[in-house]
């Protein structure tokens, strides 16, 4: 049984396949969005309980694409996931459920998703 449904919006192979395979082994059904615009038509047409965005993106970046899902999509929570610490001062995204520094270390990422769509944390 499914815990939930997540769009996980990342263009880099390794990380997408890594992000993956641990929320898939988590109990999460998985979907995957190449960029932005892709990421915006999944949700307009399966809208998931949770969207984990990457903020360097081909097309529409991150930012842009996290402004129009909060606009049409105001209750999705989403996690901002960026290699880059300097997006965090960016008041936009505030909006974010979380905002996380990619890691090999997947723990604080399957804790963030647990807290976003109310599971209990792990023991």
């Amino acid at each position: 049984m499914s815990k939930g449904k997540i769009l996980l919006v990342e263009d880099n192979d390794h990380q997408r396949m890594l992000y993956r395979e641990e929320l898939e082994q988590q109990g999460y059904d998985v979907d995957i969005a190449l960029d932005g615009d892709n990421a915006l038509a999944k949700v307009e047409s399966q809208p998931p309980d949770l969207v984990i965005l990457d903020i360097e993106l081909p097309n529409r970046d991150g930012i842009e694409t996290m402004r129009k899902l909060l606009n049409d999509y105001p209750n999705l929570p989403i996690i901002l996931n960026s290699a880059y610490a300097h997006y965090k001062s960016n008041f936009i995204s505030w909006g974010a459920q979380a905002y996380l520094i990619k890691s090999s270390d997947l723990s604080q990422l399957v804790e963030e998703v647990n807290k976003a769509l109310g599971k209990p944390k792990e023991k």
